[in-house]
């Protein structure tokens, strides 16, 4: 079996670091994720109401098909006003793309981000002309390091998932040639992470060593119409699982859409249901690694399907580290 890497969390990637800061008083958060070095990108949107911001510059034949940083913030759209504060502090650094360098021309970071909805969490919102969200994506930028908060933290702090509390989650593995591949997701979604009547999370059978319970499924099939522990009365807009994978094996930057395909397969296996109107399900994909020559379809199935399985072990484990918030019941709890 593979095993994960030392910190099971999504910097296991070499040359990828996180930070996160949050709102008490607003139950919100940013989660920041900055690469070294510019790395190669991709994204599958699948949801139905998604939030986002520079996705658009990573299809196939733009310009730019590397990223510096990506940002995930709660407060829907005053969330993506994170992303603001991620690229001044990047560009008074020197990061960015640039076409060509010219004395005082600052340079352009490539920052993508997405938003999740937490607006009707209950918590206190009347913050007038001042959203916190530029104020948190800065915090969030200057506590960038290798350790990654599960739970209640980051874009993850406010966040439901069906009917218990959701959070902040991620997970790694070690391929036996050396590769690292990685999760990281933050989970307000409309659909269950658990099944029908039971405490078993949907994602129980990549578990590894017991990061989430190591609880057995129930014995009996569920009903395919048994939508139990989703939200009920659903709002458009209002539910979203926001995630990205990564790893350092050498892949062509054409190869990650694939790899963000295949990755949210891993959302499909841990949420249910998944990818719906309500939703704005949103993949990234990250790759570190040296860009691939010719390109290795089995090396891009492999990591793809890791990928995958990754997704869905942050999942269960943002919602398994997940603690109480006001009135929202996390799943210890429950």
């Amino acid at each position: 079996m593979l095993k994960p890497g030392p910190r099971n969390a999504l910097t296991d990637v070499p040359g990828l670091q996180v930070g996160c800061a949050h709102d008490e008083a607003a139950m919100t958060g940013v989660t920041v994720i900055v690469a070294d070095a510019p790395a190669a990108c991709a994204v599958e949107i699948g949801g139905g109401g998604p939030g986002t911001r520079e996705t658009d510059v990573l299809r196939a034949g733009n310009l730019v098909d590397a990223v510096d940083a990506l940002v995930f913030a709660g407060g829907s759209v005053y969330g993506l006003a994170a992303a603001d504060a991620v690229v001044a502090a990047l560009g008074a650094r020197g990061r960015g793309y640039a076409l060509r360098d010219i004395a005082g021309a600052p340079r352009a970071p490539i920052v993508p981000s997405a938003i999740l909805y937490d607006l009707a969490n209950g918590a206190d919102k009347a913050w007038g002309e001042t959203p916190p969200y530029h104020r948190l994506g800065r915090a969030a930028f200057d506590a960038l390091g290798a350790d990654v908060p599960l739970g209640n933290a980051g874009a993850g702090h406010g966040a439901l998932a069906g009917a218990l509390k959701g959070g902040q989650g991620s997970a790694s593995a070690r391929t036996e040639d050396g590769y690292v591949v990685a999760a990281l997701a933050c989970v307000n979604s409309f659909g269950s992470t658990t099944m029908p009547g039971a405490r078993a999370f949907w994602a129980w059978p990549f578990e590894i060593d017991g990061e989430f319970g190591a609880l057995a499924p129930p014995s009996l099939p569920v009903a395919s119409d048994d939508w139990s522990g989703t939200k009920l009365g659903p709002r458009p807009r209002a539910n979203t699982t926001l995630a990205v994978v990564a790893t350092d094996a050498p892949l062509r930057a054409g190869d990650l859409k694939r790899v963000a395909q295949m990755a949210s397969a891993g959302l499909a296996r841990a949420i249910r249901p998944i990818f719906s109107p309500f939703d704005g399900d949103v993949m990234f994909a990250l790759c570190t690694g040296a860009r691939g020559g010719e390109g290795d379809p089995m090396l891009v199935a492999r990591i793809g399907a890791l990928a995958a399985d990754c997704a869905a072990r942050a999942v269960a484990r943002g919602v398994y580290e997940a603690r109480t918030l006001g009135p929202w019941t996390a799943w210890r709890d429950a």
